[in-house]
């Protein structure tokens, strides 16, 4: 079974605001102002993690800018642009029956309606329209592909996320 891991991404630092170490924050969450709900934050950048303060955050403009304890001018802000917010996983909160988070699909098996094994979730990525499921295809594909993309439409394209069995079944093409 997939084990999921213990912390998960909830955003991203971006751009440097100003000069007094304001920096951007692209929110993952549903609200994006939820993310500041979620303590402690830590940053993962080229493989280090630092943990750190939220001193404030408010809304510029469409997008959300942050104030971190210890970051008071632009240059240190600079060395946080593209860090990964992430937190303890044991912080979000349970979902009801049928519900998941993105990363409980992360390893999962696809397979279509006639039985076709796919692959397995490499990633999910989200796109203006919908989400899509990036399958990386069986290394035997009969088809040759290396990857594939699916749109997760429940009950369009996905047809069944069966998280015990580690399994999703969608309607679409092995060949395409």
């Amino acid at each position: 079974m997939n084990q999921p891991s213990t912390t998960v991404i909830v955003g991203q630092l971006g751009a440097v605001y100003g000069v007094k170490g304001w920096i951007k924050v692209q929110s993952f969450t549903d609200d994006p102002e939820a993310i500041f709900e979620y303590r402690p934050w830590q940053l993962s950048k080229s493989g280090k993690v630092q943990a750190v303060q939220v001193d404030e955050w408010r809304q510029h403009n469409k997008g959300l800018i942050v104030k971190l304890t210890g970051i008071d001018d632009r240059d240190q802000a600079h060395l946080l642009t593209g860090s990964d917010i992430v937190i303890d996983a044991a912080l979000l909160p349970e979902l009801p029956d049928g519900e998941f988070y993105w990363r409980d699909l992360i390893g999962m098996a696809v397979v279509n309606h006639e039985g076709y094994h796919m692959g397995i979730v490499d990633q999910i990525m989200a796109t203006a329209s919908n989400d899509v499921m990036v399958v990386k295809a069986n290394s035997n594909d009969a088809f040759g592909r290396s990857e594939r993309l699916i749109p997760f439409i429940q009950s369009q394209y996905v047809t069944e996320v069966n998280t015990a069995e580690q399994r999703i079944v969608v309607d679409w093409p092995a060949d395409f």
